[in-house]
């Protein structure tokens, strides 16, 4: 029996149709510092500890795991759209978290989809290597929005995260000082 897709859910049909009502794209960046893979690991697979990292978190609660998945969570973001403050709260599943990669994955309404593929490698001169690409796919009338939230925020966690591996205070502050 084929999988019955939730109502209202957009999808590409085998001839491209649908595929115009969404809109994709990726941005990476790199972060080396002086700690441990097994720290880096710790860090970037508990997404209960992104508050300390992420801009935009105000609140992370631990679900139960979905199929597939090592830990899931709920994360409340509080937004700005103009003069507008709003929450949105979304789900994120860690799908993969050892030494070599933490793979993420969050889902949002409406068809909001942030994939995080971060790999982690020794370097010759003793630190590690953080490499993070990261895939935002979203309805084409808000993708805009969403793509420029999720760079800025990211951007703004790597500049913190090698402090933070590195047990050193952010010259910036807190994440929400900004």
């Amino acid at each position: 029996m084929p999988v019955r897709r939730p109502y209202g859910t957009i999808v590409a049909t085998h001839d491209g149709e649908g595929a115009r009502l969404q809109s994709s794209d990726s941005f990476s960046y790199t972060v080396q510092t002086r700690c441990s893979r097994a720290d880096a690991v710790a860090l970037l697979g508990d997404l209960s500890r992104q508050g300390e990292l992420h801009p935009l978190i105000v609140r992370v609660r631990q679900l139960p795991a979905r199929p597939g998945a090592l830990a899931s969570y709920a994360i409340t973001d509080r937004l700005q759209l103009g003069p507008l403050h709003f929450p949105v709260t979304y789900q994120a599943d860690v799908l993969v978290a050892n030494e070599d990669e933490v793979v993420t994955v969050a889902r949002q309404q409406p068809a909001t989809t942030v994939r995080n593929h971060t790999r982690l490698r020794d370097e010759p001169d003793g630190t590690v290597r953080i490499d993070v690409e990261i895939t935002l796919t979203a309805p084409a009338p808000l993708f805009g929005y969403a793509f420029r939230q999720a760079r800025a925020a990211h951007l703004s966690l790597a500049a913190r995260l090698g402090a933070t591996l590195e047990g050193r205070p952010d010259p910036a502050g807190p994440p929400g000082a900004r």
